[in-house]
């Protein structure tokens, strides 16, 4: 495990613990998993601080993806510490992703990043960005049992329906794909598979939430084979 990217160590905890819900005895991807997850520890006590709770000194995309893999691998292993560094890094990220009071969601823009103390990046906003945090807000709604982690799933997946910064949906019925993002100015018409699969993914992770919260359901959507 020489890699050196956190968010290969991200993908790496979150494959593992996967692979555990299925083996949970095999101690030695036990073992792995607690490897990448104590290094993606280690990087948040060093950068974060009072203001910029995060794992290094800029965000740039699949984002969520970090703080979801403390808040599993916490939990997993019974690492207090971990898991509340997780909760912490998300509610950070989850409201910088927030555009003023309305509420809506606002991923980190790929065209660029978001460094600390400087203004951060707000396009081209991916559907990537979207299912990570919805991914992440429906681990810690599950883990902790607050039900303010499933309204933020639900307000970042209304983001595919037009409650966006330009108010037009991502997603298209009539093919079942998901278009590839915001512009300052125009929606990305091109439908991609990483966006149409990060859409989907989304998708299958309301889904359950949906059919246990009264707060809000989705219509139906239909996708062509």
């Amino acid at each position: 495990m020489a890699f050196t990217s956190p968010r290969a160590w991200a993908f790496g905890v979150l494959g593992m613990q996967a692979y555990l819900g299925r083996f949970p005895g095999d101690r030695e991807i036990q073992h792995h998993r607690n490897t990448l997850a104590n290094r993606l520890l280690d990087i948040y006590a060093r950068s974060s601080n009072d203001t910029w709770h995060w794992f290094e000194k800029s965000l740039s995309y699949s984002n969520a993806r970090l703080p979801q893999a403390l808040i599993l691998a916490g939990w997993h292993s019974e690492n207090k510490t971990m898991f509340a560094a997780g909760i912490e890094s998300l509610e950070w990220l989850v409201a910088a992703q927030h555009r003023g009071n309305d509420g809506i969601f606002v991923p980190i823009g790929s065209n660029g990043s978001f460094s600390e103390g400087k203004e951060r990046s707000r396009f081209d906003q991916q559907p990537v960005e979207a299912c990570a945090t919805i991914s992440a807000c429906l681990e810690a709604c599950r883990l902790t049992q607050d039900d303010h982690w499933r309204a933020e799933a639900h307000r970042v997946f209304d983001w595919f329906l037009g409650k966006n910064d330009l108010r037009v949906a991502l997603y298209d019925a009539t093919t079942g794909g998901c278009k590839d993002g915001l512009h300052p100015d125009r929606v990305n018409e091109n439908q991609g598979a990483e966006s149409t699969l990060s859409f989907l993914m989304a998708l299958l992770d309301m889904q359950p939430s949906c059919e246990t919260s009264a707060e809000k359901t989705y219509p139906e959507m239909s996708v062509p084979c």
